[in-house]
């Protein structure tokens, strides 16, 4: 329960890695994967720590082991987060940058095809925020966490 089949610091290595695999390969897939979570996404989530969980313990099953992977991992993410919060550069590298999607009644359509957005999923944002047609938006934003903020147009 207590002995460690492989060095702590190994355990440390590889936390590490996959950490940064899987931030890289999440930020890769893009916005809506992690801020809108479909049934199937959240199942890929869920699959995708068991398929890690081996090459992150190097077979350690011990209770001191879990306890080091756990740690990195929140240390790690505190460090992201706070390097981020520091570094604008890094910033837009680990959250990105919100995408226009709309502007003044005109709808970027390489931008919904990039996102992978659906006219579906856009024009529920557009319901939501009272507009029924593109042409009473003045703007409307793809945000870093998938979310879809709409402004109307001022009724003047």
């Amino acid at each position: 329960m207590f002995n460690l089949a492989i060095p702590w610091w190994e355990l440390i290595v590889r936390g590490a890695i996959v950490y940064a695999f899987l931030l890289l390969l999440l930020r890769i897939t893009g916005k809506r994967q992690v801020g809108q979570l479909a049934p199937f996404d959240l199942v890929l989530l869920l699959v995708l720590s068991n398929a890690v969980q081996n090459s992150m313990n190097g077979g350690d099953n011990s209770l001191v082991g879990g306890l080091i992977s756990a740690t990195t991992l929140v240390i790690l993410n505190f460090l992201i987060g706070y390097v981020a919060y520091r570094s604008k550069r890094i910033e837009a590298l680990v959250e990105g940058r919100p995408q226009l999607l709309i502007h003044n009644g005109i709808l970027f359509d390489d931008v919904m095809k990039r996102a992978q957005l659906t006219h579906h999923e856009l024009d529920a944002a557009l319901r939501q925020a009272g507009c029924s047609a593109i042409e009473e938006v003045h703007s409307a934003l793809l945000e870093n966490n998938g979310v879809i903020s709409v402004v109307p147009r001022s009724k003047i």
